[in-house]
């Protein structure tokens, strides 16, 4: 007989886990970090500008960096980040890009899980960017 209350079968519950499950992998690999502010280029450029001792990261590989660049950053792949936080103090705006935004939101997760809390990001990467670029050979 039915009691009026709803009972949910074993495979719709399973299907329910793993839905969650899905959705928690991807807030942890691809959710915001703590701290970020995503910047269209254009306040990108802004924060540059107004904030002359931030600290400019290009994460992405150094062929990447080689091949053009933002004048005055540093180039810290993602993949060597956390062996090289001692170069990225704490006290100073952070600011990163890449080449589509994916790799600085990465670098941002890490940079926020060492208790960076002050970091703007490229949302688009570099391949928005219409500023200057430089070369290095």
């Amino acid at each position: 007989m039915y009691d009026g209350g709803y009972c949910m079968d074993s495979a719709t519950i399973i299907n329910l886990l793993i839905v969650v499950g899905i959705g928690l992998f991807l807030w942890n690999r691809f959710g915001t970090a703590r701290g970020l502010s995503n910047m269209s280029p254009i306040r990108f450029e802004q924060e540059l500008t107004n904030h002359a001792d931030a600290l400019l990261i290009d994460v992405r590989e150094p062929h990447e960096y080689q091949a053009g660049h933002i004048p005055n950053a540093l180039n810290i792949p993602v993949s060597q980040l956390q062996d090289k936080l001692a170069e990225v103090p704490k006290d100073h705006k952070v600011l990163l890009y890449c080449q589509s935004g994916l790799r600085s939101r990465k670098a941002a997760r890490i940079l926020s899980k060492m208790g960076y809390r002050n970091m703007g990001h490229l949302s688009s990467g570099i391949m928005a960017w219409g500023g200057p670029l430089e070369t290095k050979r």
